[in-house]
Protein backbone atom coordinates (compact mmCIF):
# COMPACT_ATOMS: atom_id res chain seq x y z
CA UNK A 1 0.00 0.00 0.00
CA UNK A 2 2.92 2.20 0.61
CA UNK A 3 4.53 1.44 -1.92
CA UNK A 4 1.32 2.67 -4.36
CA UNK A 5 0.57 5.27 -2.38
CA UNK A 6 4.32 6.92 -3.38
CA UNK A 7 3.93 5.88 -7.03
CA UNK A 8 0.51 7.71 -7.33
CA UNK A 9 1.98 10.39 -5.88
CA UNK A 10 5.03 10.32 -8.10
CA UNK A 11 2.97 10.70 -11.41
CA UNK A 12 0.12 13.19 -9.64
CA UNK A 13 3.85 14.89 -9.16
CA UNK A 14 4.78 14.49 -12.82
CA UNK A 15 1.26 15.42 -14.11
CA UNK A 16 1.32 18.56 -12.41
CA UNK A 17 5.14 19.37 -13.57
CA UNK A 18 4.07 18.56 -17.48
CA UNK A 19 0.97 20.57 -16.91
CA UNK A 20 2.78 23.60 -15.67
CA UNK A 21 5.37 23.35 -18.77
CA UNK A 22 2.22 23.16 -21.45
CA UNK A 23 1.41 26.74 -19.64
CA UNK A 24 4.66 27.86 -20.13
CA UNK A 25 6.03 27.98 -16.55
CA UNK A 26 9.07 26.17 -15.83
CA UNK A 27 7.99 23.20 -13.68
CA UNK A 28 11.37 23.04 -11.51
CA UNK A 29 13.89 24.54 -10.02
CA UNK A 30 15.15 27.97 -10.63
CA UNK A 31 18.36 27.74 -12.47
CA UNK A 32 20.90 30.29 -11.91
CA UNK A 33 20.54 33.86 -12.58
CA UNK A 34 16.12 32.97 -11.79
CA UNK A 35 14.71 32.12 -8.39
CA UNK A 36 11.52 30.73 -7.38
CA UNK A 37 8.46 32.88 -6.81
CA UNK A 38 4.94 32.75 -6.15
CA UNK A 39 2.47 33.88 -9.03
CA UNK A 40 -0.61 35.49 -9.27
CA UNK A 41 -2.33 32.51 -9.35
CA UNK A 42 -0.55 31.03 -6.45
CA UNK A 43 1.87 28.60 -8.58
CA UNK A 44 5.38 28.69 -8.19
CA UNK A 45 7.34 30.40 -10.91
CA UNK A 46 10.38 31.87 -11.59
CA UNK A 47 11.47 35.48 -12.20
CA UNK A 48 15.22 36.86 -12.72
CA UNK A 49 17.35 37.25 -9.63
CA UNK A 50 18.51 40.45 -9.20
CA UNK A 51 21.73 40.13 -7.87
CA UNK A 52 23.18 37.39 -10.14
CA UNK A 53 20.96 37.97 -14.19
CA UNK A 54 23.26 40.86 -15.30
CA UNK A 55 25.93 38.47 -14.55
CA UNK A 56 24.13 35.57 -16.71
CA UNK A 57 23.55 38.73 -19.30
CA UNK A 58 27.26 39.89 -19.23
CA UNK A 59 28.37 36.16 -20.25
CA UNK A 60 26.19 35.96 -22.95
CA UNK A 61 27.18 39.10 -24.74
CA UNK A 62 31.14 38.23 -23.69
CA UNK A 63 30.85 35.20 -25.10
CA UNK A 64 29.29 36.40 -27.96
CA UNK A 65 31.91 38.90 -28.89
CA UNK A 66 34.12 35.75 -30.23
CA UNK A 67 36.68 37.17 -28.30
CA UNK A 68 36.84 35.14 -25.42
CA UNK A 69 36.75 31.38 -24.86
CA UNK A 70 34.79 29.83 -22.18
CA UNK A 71 36.87 29.71 -19.38
CA UNK A 72 37.58 33.35 -19.83
CA UNK A 73 34.38 34.13 -19.76
CA UNK A 74 33.65 32.26 -16.64
CA UNK A 75 37.07 33.56 -14.81
CA UNK A 76 35.51 37.10 -16.10
CA UNK A 77 32.26 36.69 -14.62
CA UNK A 78 34.04 35.27 -10.93
CA UNK A 79 35.81 37.77 -10.80
CA UNK A 80 32.69 40.28 -10.91
CA UNK A 81 31.37 38.01 -8.35
CA UNK A 82 29.22 35.49 -10.01
CA UNK A 83 28.47 32.67 -7.37
CA UNK A 84 26.12 30.41 -5.96
CA UNK A 85 23.90 32.28 -4.05
CA UNK A 86 23.75 29.63 -1.24
CA UNK A 87 27.06 27.86 -0.51
CA UNK A 88 29.08 31.20 -2.11
CA UNK A 89 31.25 28.74 -3.87
CA UNK A 90 32.24 29.75 -7.57
CA UNK A 91 30.60 28.87 -10.25
CA UNK A 92 32.53 26.45 -12.30
CA UNK A 93 33.29 26.98 -16.13
CA UNK A 94 31.10 23.51 -16.49
CA UNK A 95 28.08 25.10 -15.71
CA UNK A 96 28.87 28.24 -17.69
CA UNK A 97 28.72 25.97 -20.27
CA UNK A 98 25.29 24.52 -19.91
CA UNK A 99 24.03 28.25 -18.86
CA UNK A 100 24.99 29.17 -22.20
CA UNK A 101 23.68 26.35 -23.48
CA UNK A 102 20.41 26.33 -22.17
CA UNK A 103 17.25 27.98 -24.04
CA UNK A 104 15.65 28.83 -20.79
CA UNK A 105 17.62 32.52 -20.87
CA UNK A 106 15.95 33.43 -24.25
CA UNK A 107 12.58 32.47 -22.83
CA UNK A 108 11.86 29.27 -24.34
CA UNK A 109 12.72 25.62 -22.32
CA UNK A 110 12.89 21.97 -23.15
CA UNK A 111 11.17 19.44 -21.15
CA UNK A 112 11.05 15.45 -21.50
CA UNK A 113 12.28 16.02 -24.94
CA UNK A 114 10.18 18.68 -25.91
CA UNK A 115 10.32 22.85 -26.36
CA UNK A 116 7.64 25.13 -25.02
CA UNK A 117 7.45 28.59 -24.96
CA UNK A 118 8.09 30.20 -21.52
CA UNK A 119 6.00 32.95 -20.14
CA UNK A 120 9.20 33.93 -17.66
CA UNK A 121 11.45 36.86 -18.16
CA UNK A 122 14.19 36.34 -20.79
CA UNK A 123 17.94 36.93 -19.47
CA UNK A 124 18.45 37.56 -23.09
CA UNK A 125 17.60 37.92 -26.78
CA UNK A 126 17.04 35.21 -29.30
CA UNK A 127 19.66 36.70 -31.39
CA UNK A 128 22.34 37.10 -28.74
CA UNK A 129 21.52 33.24 -27.81
CA UNK A 130 21.67 32.15 -31.26
CA UNK A 131 24.88 34.29 -31.67
CA UNK A 132 26.09 32.51 -28.66
CA UNK A 133 25.16 28.87 -30.17
CA UNK A 134 26.63 29.60 -33.13
CA UNK A 135 29.78 30.90 -31.85
CA UNK A 136 30.15 27.51 -29.51
CA UNK A 137 29.43 25.57 -32.55
CA UNK A 138 32.27 26.88 -34.69
CA UNK A 139 34.77 26.42 -31.87
CA UNK A 140 33.61 22.76 -31.02
CA UNK A 141 33.55 22.49 -34.91
CA UNK A 142 37.59 22.88 -35.09
CA UNK A 143 39.39 20.31 -33.31
CA UNK A 144 42.85 21.55 -33.83
CA UNK A 145 43.88 22.76 -30.18
CA UNK A 146 45.28 26.55 -30.05
CA UNK A 147 48.78 27.32 -29.31
CA UNK A 148 51.29 29.22 -27.08
CA UNK A 149 52.79 31.48 -30.32
CA UNK A 150 50.62 33.08 -32.37
CA UNK A 151 52.09 31.53 -35.59
CA UNK A 152 50.18 32.46 -39.09
CA UNK A 153 49.66 28.69 -40.20
CA UNK A 154 49.29 26.50 -36.37
CA UNK A 155 46.14 24.96 -36.27
CA UNK A 156 44.76 26.21 -40.07
CA UNK A 157 46.59 23.21 -41.71
CA UNK A 158 46.19 19.18 -41.59
CA UNK A 159 48.88 16.68 -42.11
CA UNK A 160 48.30 15.42 -45.54
CA UNK A 161 49.77 12.11 -44.31
CA UNK A 162 48.15 11.43 -40.86
CA UNK A 163 45.44 13.87 -40.86
CA UNK A 164 46.79 15.69 -37.75
CA UNK A 165 47.54 19.71 -37.18
CA UNK A 166 50.52 21.09 -37.74
CA UNK A 167 52.08 23.58 -35.58
CA UNK A 168 54.68 26.36 -35.80
CA UNK A 169 57.95 26.16 -33.68
CA UNK A 170 60.43 28.48 -33.50
CA UNK A 171 64.30 27.25 -33.49
CA UNK A 172 67.05 29.98 -32.62
CA UNK A 173 65.27 32.45 -31.40
CA UNK A 174 64.03 33.66 -34.70
CA UNK A 175 63.38 30.89 -37.73
CA UNK A 176 59.76 29.16 -38.09
CA UNK A 177 59.66 25.70 -38.52
CA UNK A 178 55.97 23.67 -39.13
CA UNK A 179 55.91 19.99 -37.99
CA UNK A 180 53.27 17.54 -37.32
CA UNK A 181 52.01 17.08 -33.77
CA UNK A 182 52.17 12.81 -34.60
CA UNK A 183 48.88 12.84 -31.98
CA UNK A 184 48.11 9.82 -34.15
CA UNK A 185 51.72 8.32 -33.69
CA UNK A 186 54.91 9.07 -34.90
CA UNK A 187 54.66 11.21 -38.73
CA UNK A 188 57.49 11.05 -40.74
CA UNK A 189 56.55 14.02 -42.74
CA UNK A 190 59.74 16.64 -42.21
CA UNK A 191 59.70 20.79 -40.53
CA UNK A 192 59.34 23.01 -43.24
CA UNK A 193 59.88 26.59 -43.01
CA UNK A 194 57.19 28.93 -42.99
CA UNK A 195 58.52 31.43 -45.84
CA UNK A 196 57.87 28.14 -47.70
CA UNK A 197 54.19 28.03 -46.56
CA UNK A 198 53.57 31.75 -47.30
CA UNK A 199 55.23 31.42 -50.91
CA UNK A 200 52.66 28.44 -51.26
CA UNK A 201 49.37 30.31 -49.79
CA UNK A 202 50.46 33.66 -51.80
CA UNK A 203 50.38 31.55 -54.68
CA UNK A 204 46.70 30.08 -54.30
CA UNK A 205 45.68 33.66 -53.45
CA UNK A 206 47.52 35.21 -56.62
CA UNK A 207 45.23 32.69 -58.79
CA UNK A 208 41.91 34.77 -57.09
CA UNK A 209 42.41 37.63 -59.99
CA UNK A 210 39.72 38.71 -62.55
CA UNK A 211 40.48 40.57 -65.86
CA UNK A 212 38.42 43.69 -66.24
CA UNK A 213 36.00 42.72 -68.05
CA UNK A 214 34.97 39.87 -65.59
CA UNK A 215 35.09 41.99 -63.23
CA UNK A 216 32.28 44.28 -64.87
CA UNK A 217 30.27 41.07 -65.39
CA UNK A 218 30.30 40.20 -61.87
CA UNK A 219 29.38 43.53 -60.81
CA UNK A 220 26.54 43.72 -63.24
CA UNK A 221 25.41 40.09 -62.05
CA UNK A 222 25.46 41.32 -58.05
CA UNK A 223 23.37 44.25 -58.97
CA UNK A 224 20.91 41.11 -60.96
CA UNK A 225 21.06 39.22 -58.04
CA UNK A 226 20.58 41.81 -55.91
CA UNK A 227 17.06 42.41 -56.90
CA UNK A 228 16.32 38.90 -56.42
CA UNK A 229 16.84 39.12 -53.44
CA UNK A 230 15.77 42.42 -52.35
CA UNK A 231 12.25 41.23 -53.39
CA UNK A 232 12.48 37.69 -51.64
CA UNK A 233 13.37 39.83 -48.28
CA UNK A 234 10.54 42.41 -48.75
CA UNK A 235 8.16 39.22 -49.62
CA UNK A 236 9.07 37.50 -46.41
CA UNK A 237 9.08 41.10 -44.34
CA UNK A 238 5.38 41.25 -45.62
CA UNK A 239 5.18 38.04 -44.10
CA UNK A 240 6.31 38.83 -41.02
CA UNK A 241 4.78 42.03 -40.91
CA UNK A 242 0.59 40.65 -41.35
CA UNK A 243 2.04 37.97 -38.99
CA UNK A 244 2.66 40.46 -36.98
CA UNK A 245 -0.69 42.56 -37.02
CA UNK A 246 -3.05 39.44 -37.07
CA UNK A 247 -1.58 38.43 -33.81
CA UNK A 248 -2.38 41.96 -32.45
CA UNK A 249 -5.35 42.12 -33.57
CA UNK A 250 -5.64 38.65 -31.29
CA UNK A 251 -4.44 40.70 -28.28
CA UNK A 252 -6.99 43.46 -29.12
CA UNK A 253 -9.74 40.51 -29.21
CA UNK A 254 -8.94 38.60 -25.86
CA UNK A 255 -8.86 41.60 -24.32
CA UNK A 256 -12.46 42.88 -25.39
CA UNK A 257 -13.37 39.27 -24.48
CA UNK A 258 -12.07 39.84 -21.29
CA UNK A 259 -13.57 43.12 -20.38
CA UNK A 260 -16.77 41.40 -21.72
CA UNK A 261 -16.32 38.63 -19.06
CA UNK A 262 -15.67 35.99 -21.71
CA UNK A 263 -12.46 34.35 -20.91
CA UNK A 264 -11.05 35.48 -16.70
CA UNK A 265 -8.07 37.34 -16.45
CA UNK A 266 -5.52 34.41 -16.24
CA UNK A 267 -6.53 33.00 -19.52
CA UNK A 268 -5.95 36.38 -21.08
CA UNK A 269 -2.77 36.92 -19.23
CA UNK A 270 -1.49 33.37 -20.60
CA UNK A 271 -1.96 33.65 -24.22
CA UNK A 272 -1.24 37.31 -24.89
CA UNK A 273 1.99 36.87 -23.28
CA UNK A 274 2.12 33.78 -25.68
CA UNK A 275 1.23 36.09 -28.72
CA UNK A 276 3.73 39.35 -27.66
CA UNK A 277 6.56 36.71 -27.58
CA UNK A 278 5.77 35.50 -30.85
CA UNK A 279 5.42 39.26 -32.46
CA UNK A 280 9.16 39.42 -30.47
CA UNK A 281 10.12 36.60 -32.96
CA UNK A 282 8.69 38.21 -36.08
CA UNK A 283 9.93 41.81 -35.23
CA UNK A 284 13.69 40.35 -34.49
CA UNK A 285 12.99 38.33 -38.23
CA UNK A 286 12.30 41.41 -39.98
CA UNK A 287 15.31 43.01 -38.31
CA UNK A 288 17.43 40.39 -39.82
CA UNK A 289 16.37 40.60 -43.55
CA UNK A 290 16.48 44.17 -43.55
CA UNK A 291 20.09 44.11 -42.43
CA UNK A 292 20.80 41.24 -45.02
CA UNK A 293 18.97 42.95 -47.63
CA UNK A 294 21.13 45.60 -47.09
CA UNK A 295 24.71 44.60 -47.00
CA UNK A 296 23.88 41.74 -49.73
CA UNK A 297 25.41 43.99 -52.72
CA UNK A 298 28.08 46.00 -50.45
CA UNK A 299 29.56 42.43 -48.88
CA UNK A 300 29.71 41.42 -52.51
CA UNK A 301 31.78 44.07 -54.08
CA UNK A 302 34.00 44.48 -51.06
CA UNK A 303 35.06 40.66 -51.19
CA UNK A 304 35.67 40.97 -55.14
CA UNK A 305 37.95 43.78 -54.55
CA UNK A 306 39.53 41.81 -51.73
CA UNK A 307 40.22 39.10 -54.13
CA UNK A 308 41.72 41.09 -56.55
CA UNK A 309 43.87 42.04 -53.64
CA UNK A 310 44.55 39.20 -51.89
CA UNK A 311 47.90 38.09 -52.57
CA UNK A 312 49.87 41.43 -52.62
CA UNK A 313 47.84 42.68 -49.05
CA UNK A 314 48.84 38.86 -47.91
CA UNK A 315 52.53 39.27 -48.74
CA UNK A 316 52.08 42.95 -46.45
CA UNK A 317 50.66 41.88 -43.75
CA UNK A 318 52.57 40.51 -40.34
CA UNK A 319 51.78 37.05 -38.83
CA UNK A 320 48.32 38.12 -36.99
CA UNK A 321 46.45 39.58 -40.03
CA UNK A 322 48.53 36.82 -42.28
CA UNK A 323 46.29 34.29 -40.02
Amino acid sequence: MAKNYIDNLSEEIRKGMLEKAEQGVWPSVAPLGYRNVEGKNGKRVIEPDPDVAPHVTKMFEWYASGGMALREVSKKARAAGFSYRKSGKSVPTSTVHKILRNRLYMGEFEWKGRVYQGSHQPLVTRGLWERVRDTMDGRNASKHRRVKHDFAFSGLIACGHCGCSIVGEIKKQRYIYYHCTGYKGKCGEPYVREEVLEEKFGALLGRLVFDDDVLDWVRDALHHSHADERREHEEATKRLRAGYDRLQNRIHAAYVDKLDGTIDAAFFEKVSEEWRAEQERCLLDIERHQDADQSYLQDGVRLIELAQNAQRLFEKQDSREKR
